[in-house]
């Protein structure tokens, strides 16, 4: 397993457009991918999941990846986070 502690610093949070790009991007890897936010594991490649989460911009969270490609998803769930989520 790997992870790393991110900080969402989108404007918007975790909206529905971001929220989107995120888990369709989380649901082409093998690896489970979690979102440890507020000590709740929320499901990355699910959309509803990720949006009732209620992710706001400033907030601190940890991406957990556990699975045979587990670096490659890590890797890409940082720069998307780190990009902004395409906003």
């Amino acid at each position: 397993m790997v992870s790393k502690k991110l900080t969402l610093n989108n404007a918007s949070g975790f909206h529905m457009r971001p929220a989107s790009v995120f888990a369709t991007a989380m649901a082409k890897f093998q690896s489970d991918v979690t979102i440890d936010f507020n000590s709740n594991k929320i499901n990355a490649k699910s959309l509803l999941n990720i949006i009732a989460a209620c992710i706001k911009c400033g907030s601190e969270f940890v991406i957990e990846c556990n699975g045979p490609d587990e670096e490659e998803a890590l890797a890409k769930a940082v720069e998307l986070i780190e990009g902004g989520l395409g906003e």
